[in-house]
């Protein structure tokens, strides 16, 4: 059963996130899957990791190229930033809401164990959601196929705990060839 904060972050990011919301809350399926008994801060920072998103503001930072580090640190950031804020307002333990602000800062990167498992379950959830979202990309010619695949791999590389990586290999093959798919249809070549 989820604590009362979990329960108003589960509903800030349905109510606050239409967009994406799907992502958010299966990542934390995700780690409930892996890892059960995870402490409330690592729950709270995998449901909200990306919730900067759906706050747009003069200071949200603009993506250059589906693998851009300096966007990805920017989007980090300012995703703790504003949970943080919207944790406050929940009267959250300020030892819990800079908990929480670390992990979602490192999301993107990792660097710890409980980081790294953040970031683990931030893959396979985009492995599990977002692929037909991004093959739209390549569909509509917002983005090329090999940004897209790289973007792909790098969900996929990035994760760090080797049973986590197996869990997510026949996530990435599958998204790539449903790339390849894709690539041929825009080309206008059948299989």
């Amino acid at each position: 059963m989820d604590t009362p904060l979990i329960e108003a972050a589960r509903t800030w990011v349905i109510d606050r996130y239409p967009y994406n919301r799907h992502h958010l809350l299966k990542a934390l399926e995700w780690l409930d899957r892996v890892a059960p008994d995870s402490p409330e801060a690592v729950r709270l920072a995998t449901l909200t990791h990306d919730m900067e998103r759906a706050f747009p503001g003069p200071d949200q930072p603009v993506i250059k190229t589906l693998s851009d580090p300096d966007y990805e640190r920017l989007h980090s950031l300012r995703s703790a930033r504003i949970v943080g804020a919207w944790l406050r307002e929940q009267h959250a333990k300020e030892a819990l809401v800079e908990h929480v602000e670390a992990l979602v800062v490192a999301h993107e990167f990792g660097g710890w164990p409980e980081a790294d498992l953040v970031q683990a379950v931030d893959s396979l959830s985009f492995l599990d959601t977002n692929i037909d979202l991004f093959l739209g990309f390549v569909r509509s010619a917002k983005h090329p196929a090999h940004e897209v695949r790289k973007k792909f791999n790098s969900m996929f590389a990035r994760i760090q705990i080797p049973r986590l990586k197996l869990l997510a290999q026949p996530l990435v093959d599958r998204a790539l060839e449903q790339l390849d798919a894709v690539e041929r249809e825009v080309q206008g070549v059948s299989d």
